[in-house]
Formats: structure tokens, sequence, C-alpha cells
């Protein structure tokens, strides 16, 4: 029996659990942003969800694929990693020149050819079409070490393979891999990822290439442009997302959906502009594509008619933990050279490396670095374990991960102050060619919104599971009520479990997870409860709840990964405890003032006041005010 106080507070629940019936699915124009049709689709029809992300904002700390941190490696895998890093690294230091690239705007041809050699055109692509059919967790190493060295040649790279004909290894049919991927895996053709238009960017669903099928039935004619397209001047083999008509077979009406195409540059009726000028990357392609009434064989429809977005956003979601994998390549380089010159920079009759204000930017550095990286192999071993749900991980990861690496390549260069200006040290070119990962492949903005929307949305239906059967889970409704009447402790139910599978020395950061998994879960149903439907457009608010789930997801990969190097008895084992201790005191720090301002009036008042000024400089198209003078 339950005493009278717990039955009061499970009423105090019924109420908001009724109130989150009515919490609102991602049907709105943010659902074309950056999910994929099956992931909507699962996270609205399963009862329950074994990722990480998701259940942070129903407040708990699920475990499952948390801990033990991934090792998905056999022997034979190891071994040929292993013989292919050193090989790598060398190729970079002493062949390919990332400032000549830089100056010339292009790759130079002993780079390419090196490359073509190595297989590195390939390094996914099944060996019985010509690839060397790496895994996730071994690409994922190998473009770190790319990131070290030259983000431009990565990006081709990465355009190439990681979203370029990625369409064409998940989706393809036998004899579409037969026909391409040979030529593809070699480094003989180049591939391109066709989605962006002037009109259409984030926003996937709203393409305006249209591809028509022939009265024949046997080819589409395809008419339309896309925009930046990375390899667009030099790729021979394309994956292009257009509009087609298809027929709803229950009604027979007629509806646009988006269908993907592998498009020859030999079909006919295709161009593409000048190399774009950008500000880094620069020895990669950019450019403009045209179709002109281009010719398509039916054969080249890939992953079915009208399911081109699915198509579009599971390349996207399947490429995602590559670039955190390269960006802590990046970071590395980044951290070798502000260390160095810490280490070696006296100034005041000390070496600057004393000082507070450059330990506080190391460690920072350093712990950031942590993070991205134990994400990276964290979501590439989950992949590679098959996990079905990573969307939302994977996301965090690239979100994370950029404004890490800009943040590591900003405070290098105030470490290296004057020297870090200069071209000679390499930093200003690193800092140039970051600056685009916070945009593409899903932009930082669009991408908060996606996973917060996925995991209220998830929050949601759980409390309508257990409003259907309240006494199913007494525990989790006596937890939930707890939290919303602000007794006790606000910790996740799952903290214990947590505990008892983490190393003891990481018990003290893993309590402070659990205590942040419990605050977020607490603020999600506030503001679903204030804003109910309408909470789907409460930007303002869904970024702090962002920012709590990715810094929460930092702390949980951080801690999962030390976990293991303290069990294996790892040189390092005691140096990463240091840094994950670091890492989720001030995650835990950041989550807190993210969290709190959602109860602040003074926040309010500046969401109010922030909108109202937006509005006034849009509309007056610039600054008010005039200069002070008057002149």
């Amino acid at each position: 029996m339950y005493s009278v106080q717990v039955l009061k507070k499970l009423n105090v629940l019924k109420s908001f659990i009724q109130v989150n019936s009515s919490i609102p699915r991602l049907t709105s124009r943010y659902a074309a942003t950056a999910s994929t049709a099956e992931s909507s689709k699962d996270a609205k029809s399963n009862e329950a969800s074994d990722s990480f992300v998701l259940n942070l904002f129903s407040g708990r700390v699920n475990t499952k694929q948390l801990t033990p941190f991934p090792s998905v490696l056999d022997s034979d895998q190891r071994s040929t990693l292993a013989g292919m890093v050193e090989p790598v690294d060398k190729f970079f230091q002493e062949v390919n020149n990332a400032d000549k690239n830089d100056a010339l705007e292009t790759i130079e041809p002993n780079t390419l050819t090196g490359l073509a050699e190595m297989g590195a055109f390939g390094l996914q692509v099944p060996i019985e079409y010509g690839g060397l059919g790496l895994s996730n967790t071994q690409y994922a190493r190998l473009v770190e070490v790319v990131g070290a060295y030259d983000l431009g040649v990565g990006i081709a790279l990465g355009a190439h393979q990681s979203i370029g004909f990625k369409g064409i290894t998940l989706y393809g049919t036998h004899e579409q891999k037969q026909k391409y991927l040979p030529d593809l895996a070699s480094g003989k053709k180049f591939a391109a990822y066709c989605l962006t238009e002037p009109s259409s960017g984030s926003d996937a669903g709203s393409v305006q290439t249209r591809a028509v099928l022939s009265p024949c039935g046997k080819h589409y004619k395809m008419n339309g442009s896309k925009l930046w397209i990375s390899n667009g001047g030099i790729a021979d083999v394309m994956t292009v997302f257009a509009k087609t008509e298809v027929k709803d077979e229950a009604t027979g009406a007629a509806k646009d959906k988006v269908t993907a195409f592998i498009v020859e540059r030999g079909f006919g009726g295709v161009s593409s502009g000048p190399p774009e000028k950008k500000m880094g990357i620069k020895c990669s392609n950019t450019a403009a594509l045209y179709f002109e009434d281009t010719e398509i064989p039916v054969e080249n429809v890939l992953g079915g008619v009208g399911n081109g977005f699915k198509v579009a956003m599971n390349v996207l979601n399947n490429g995602r933990f590559g670039m955190a994998a390269a960006l802590s390549g990046t970071m590395r380089l980044c951290i070798a050279k502000a260390s160095e010159h810490a280490a070696g920079r006296t100034q005041f009759g000390a070496k600057i490396s004393s000082y507070g204000a450059i330990q506080e930017k190391l460690a920072r550095m350093a712990a950031k670095h942590y993070a991205t990286e134990s994400m990276a192999y964290l979501v590439s071993g989950l992949m590679d374990s098959g996990v079905a749900e990573f969307q939302a991980e994977a996301a965090i990861s690239k979100v994370y991960g950029s404004e890490a690496a800009w943040y590591c390549a900003d405070e290098a260069i105030q470490i290296l102050g004057g020297m870090g200006y200069m071209r000679e040290t390499g930093l200003e070119r690193v800092m140039r060619d970051l600056r685009i990962f916070r945009i593409f492949e899903g932009t930082n903005d669009i991408l908060r919104l996606f996973f917060t929307l996925l995991g209220v949305q998830y929050a949601g239906k759980q409390l309508q599971q257990l409003a259907k059967s309240p006494l199913s889970n007494p525990s989790a409704l006596v937890s939930m009520g707890f939290r919303k009447m602000g007794l006790g402790s606000v910790a996740s139910p799952d903290t214990g479990a947590l505990l008892e599978r983490l190393h003891p020395e990481l018990k003290a950061s893993g309590e402070l997870l659990g205590q942040t998994a419990g605050h977020l879960g607490q603020a999600v149903q506030d503001i679903v409860v204030k804003h109910k439907k309408g909470v789907i457009e409460r930007q303002h608010e869904l970024n702090r709840l962002a920012e709590g789930a990715m810094h929460a997801y930092a702390m949980a990969a951080a801690l999962s990964r030390a976990d293991q190097s303290l069990r294996a008895g790892a040189a390092s084992a005691e140096y990463e405890t240091r840094l994950v201790h670091y890492l989720c005191n001030e995650s835990a720090d950041w989550i807190q003032y993210n969290l709190g301002q959602l109860k602040s009036n003074r926040t309010q008042t500046s969401i109010e006041l922030s909108k109202d000024i937006s509005k006034t400089v849009c509309d007056n198209g610039g600054v008010v005010q005039v200069n002070p003078l008057g002149l």
C-alpha cells in the first residue's frame, strides 16, 4: 500500500502526465532538418529506447550504450589498422603540403596519386567492390590522422566517400554497387553529395530540383541546380536529390516526394560553376551544379522512389561520427603547438606554463579534446556493434566536436600570441578551415533543435506510457513525482546502476552525472508543462536544454572511456581520471547555469527583449541607432 503522502504526489504527477499527453511529435517544420524518416518513426513507436541521449531527457542514465566502452576490433582488424596509421601519418608529414594546397586552392597531383595508392578513396567500400572494407572505428582512426594535418584534404576525401557515394554503399543494389564502387574506391572517379540548393539548406525537404518520369517509363528527366557542392566541379558520379511525383497506392492521389538518384556527369545536361572562393578548406573543390534535361535511367533510382529524404538524412547521420574523429585530430595538433610554446616561452621571469591563466586554457583544451575523442569512438563503436539508434549521439558529437575544435584553435593562437597569428605557425589556416564545420552537414543550430526535440518527444512518450498504466512502474512514478514536487535528491533513478558499473575512482563524477540527468529531466518536465504544444517553437528554451544534454553526453562518454582505461591498467589511466573529474565539474557547472536560466525571470525578460530587438534590427536592415557623434 502507498502512504497518503505518496498518493497525493502521484495525483499531482497524474495531472502532470495528462498535460504531457499533448506533447508534439516531430511533425513541425523542424522534422525535416536533420532527422531521418526511420529515426522519427522509431522515436514515436518504441515504448523504450536504449539511446543514452534520449533517456537523458527523461532524467535517466541508461547505461546499456555507455558501459563498457565498446571494444569492437578483432585481432585482424587491429593488425590491419596498425599497419595503416603510421604510413598515413608519414604520408601527410612528408608528401602532402597543406600550406601549398591552401595557396594553390587545389590538392597537388602527387597527393591525390599517393592517396589513391593507399586506398584512401575507398576506406569503407567492401573488399568485393574494390575497397578496403574498414569498419567505422577503423575509419575514425584514419580520418583522425588526416584531421591533424589537412582539413581541406579531409573534406575532399569525406565529401567523396563519407557522403558522396555513401548512399550507394547503404542503399545501392548489387548492380549499382558493382557498376560504381570499384572506380570510386580506386580514386579513378570522384563522387559528390548534391542536396543543398539556393532555397534549400538545412530544410532538406524543400528541394526544388525536379525529376519527371518519361512517358516510356525508362528514364527520368532532371532539371534544377545545387549550391556549394563539395567536389561539385570534379565529381563524375553524384548522389542527387530531386522531387518526383509519387502516387499514393491507397488513394491514387499524386504527391511530391524527394527521390535520390545516381547521376553521372556523362549523362549530359550536367554542368558546374567555377570553384567558389572560400574562407577555408580552400584546396577542396566547391562549386554549383546545374541539371538541364538530364536523362537518368530508372535503374539509377537509389533507395526507392519517394525515399530520398530517408536516404539523404541517413547518409548524413552515418557520417557525423567521422567529423568528430577528424576534429579530435585537429585538436591534438592545436594542443601540441600550444603546450610546446607554453613550456618554452619565458615572460616576467617564468615559463608561461606556470601561470594560472595559461594552465586553465590548456586544461580546458585537453578536457574538450578528451570528450570529443571519446564521443567519436563511442559512437563508431556502437555503430560497429550493430546499434540502430545513434542519430542523437552522432549529432551531438558533431556539434560538440566542431565547437570544441574552434575553441582549441582560438586558445592555441592566444597562447602563442603574435606567433600564433603568423601564417608560418599553421594555426591561422586551421582556424579558417575549422569554421565551416559548424555550418555544413546540418548547422549546429538546427542539430541542437533536432536532438532536443527528439528527446522531448521521447520523454513525453514515456510519460504517456506511464499514464496508461500508472502502477506498472511505481518506482518511476514516485521518482518523477518527487522531482516534480522538488523534494529530495534530483538525481537520476539510475545513478546507483551507473555507479555499480563505473570504476570506484570515478564515483564522484558518476554521481555528478546522475544529478545532472535528474536536473535535465526536471527541466524538460517544467518546460513542457508550461508551454504544452507550444514547446516546439520555444527555441530559446530548447537551446538551453540542448546545452544540458550535449554536455551531459560529453561527461558520459569521457567517464565510459576513463573506466575502460582504469580497468585495463593503461599508463595514462591516473591522468585520464583527473581529466574526467575536471571535465565533469566544468560541464556540470555549465549545465546548471543553462538550466537555471530556464527559471530566471531576468532570462525570460531578456528573451522577450531579444525578440523585439531582433525584429527592430531586421526591419531597419541593420543597426538602428546613429553614431554617437550624430555624423
